[in-house]
């Protein structure tokens, strides 16, 4: 394994984690276990530990379930800010601890940095869901969330450089929908939303814009 594939492997472990943490360490635990990757590098064989799967495994249950309330989704979120970024980059310095020296430093800083870029996606979006009061939608980004971090977390060993490249692509495309949702939210909120064709915007223009009223003779 070349220094430079080692370091995208790093970013990958990291990318996720900056996701959801506890979900990434379950996976790769498990997929060590079962012979879905190779023996993992360094200390990073840990996470294949019965004990720290289980925790893992447990935590990751109870954000799931968290995550469903809205209120408490954002503010689990919140907490985890000052978690997930320092653990990504921790598991991208675990992933890399076997090349050279500065191929761990820069996944200490890449990794630390993606994990924050990751996670700040993620909790933007999870904001903008939480506007919802049912808890079927952050139920559905969920189910996408450990998906996206499965992908990532399983193929990163066998083909990094697509992995990442299609990676980074998801994270480009969530951060441009997070910021359209939220634009959007605060036209609504702020009472500036007009739809842009339809009767509604034929109702909103006439209120905007009434007709000048005719003079009455006397």
């Amino acid at each position: 394994m070349t220094p430079i594939v080692s370091l995208v492997q790093a970013l990958g472990i990291a990318y996720a984690s900056g996701i959801n943490l506890y979900a990434t360490i379950a996976i790769l635990g498990l997929a060590e276990r079962m012979d879905w990757i190779g023996p993992l590098p360094g200390g990073l064989s840990a996470v294949s530990h019965p004990v720290v799967i289980g925790i893992a495994v447990v935590l990751y249950l109870f954000e799931f379930i968290a995550t469903l309330i809205p209120g408490v989704a954002s503010a689990w979120e919140t907490f985890h800010s000052l978690i997930r970024p320092p653990a990504a980059a921790a598991l991208a310095v675990m992933t890399a601890w076997h090349g050279e020296p500065v191929i761990v430093l820069a996944a200490a800083l890449l990794g630390g940095g993606l994990g924050v870029v990751t996670h700040t996606t993620k909790l933007g979006l999870r904001y903008a869901i939480d506007t919802s009061p049912e808890p079927f939608t952050n139920g559905v980004s969920n189910v996408a969330e450990l998906g996206l971090v499965a992908s990532v977390t399983l193929f990163v060993w066998h083909h990094p450089w697509i992995t990442m490249a299609l990676a980074l692509l998801v994270l480009i495309a969530l951060v441009l929908t997070v910021r359209l949702i939220w634009r959007a939210l605060r036209r609504v909120f702020s009472g500036r939303w007009m739809p842009g064709t339809g009767l509604l915007q034929g109702a909103r223009c006439s209120a905007a814009h009434p007709p000048p009223r005719m003079p009455v003779d006397e």
